[in-house]
């Protein structure tokens, strides 16, 4: 599910090297981070949030196919 992730958010961006998804438990939950750099992160919400709820609902599907669940995090850049 990770590498789905980092994937699709690579696939997106235009500085690559940035991404970065990390991985914590909460619970029963697998709750994933991602970080882009500042210049992407309007290209990762995209319009009116749709490319980042996109790829909420594949992580969704991905976690459901290994019975988990999963959510996904997006962080302001550092």
């Amino acid at each position: 599910m990770k590498e789905l992730i980092e994937y699709i958010a690579r696939s997106l961006v235009d500085d690559p090297i940035q991404v970065e998804v990390t991985p914590q438990r909460r619970g029963s939950e697998i709750c994933f981070q991602l970080q882009v750099a500042q210049e992407d992160m309007g290209q990762i919400i995209g319009k009116r949030g749709r490319i980042v709820n996109a790829m909420r609902s594949l992580l969704h599907v991905a976690a459901a196919q290994e019975g988990q669940q999963a959510s996904l995090d997006i962080l302001e850049p550092q």
